[in-house]
């Protein structure tokens, strides 16, 4: 990823910390989930979101199986190596084993990511050894997008 753009999404994921954890919200002081924070960057960074976000459910073990996150960094954003970490980074866990992946977090620096937690805020938390093994897939931004 550009360095100017992994600067600009890490400064833009910073200004939504203290951000509420409102599910389905994407909405900078007011509310946000995980999803919405990705969401909100894109807007900060690259303007229009890419396409409309389905309704999605806050449960961990989606039922359907289906790894539609998955599927739409993947439409939308530049997949990585895990191990190739570099600030600015998407990343994306799976939760549980077993269920889909469905927790977002952009990568602050190489010991930190920034997320939006349920039933807290968008925090800046220790990219540690539990969220490391969480860790599915890694992504970065688009260049050029508008």
């Amino acid at each position: 990823m550009n360095s100017g753009i992994a600067e600009q999404v890490v400064t833009e994921a910073r200004k939504w910390i203290g951000t509420p954890y409102v599910h389905q919200a994407s909405c900078l002081g007011a509310g946000t989930d995980c999803l919405g924070l990705l969401r909100g960057i894109w807007r900060g960074v690259l303007g229009h979101e890419p396409e409309a976000v389905p309704a999605y459910t806050k449960d961990w073990s989606e039922a359907s199986g289906v790894e539609a996150l998955w599927q739409a960094a993947r439409r939308n954003l530049t997949e990585k190596p895990l191990l190739d970490a570099a600030s600015g980074d998407v990343l994306l866990f799976r939760m549980r084993s077993g269920a889909v992946a469905k927790h977002l977090g952009i990568q602050g620096s190489l010991e930190s990511f920034i997320h939006a937690y349920s039933g807290h805020s968008v925090v800046e938390s220790s990219f540690s050894a539990p969220w490391r093994r969480r860790l599915v897939a890694r992504f970065a931004f688009p260049e050029g997008v508008s």
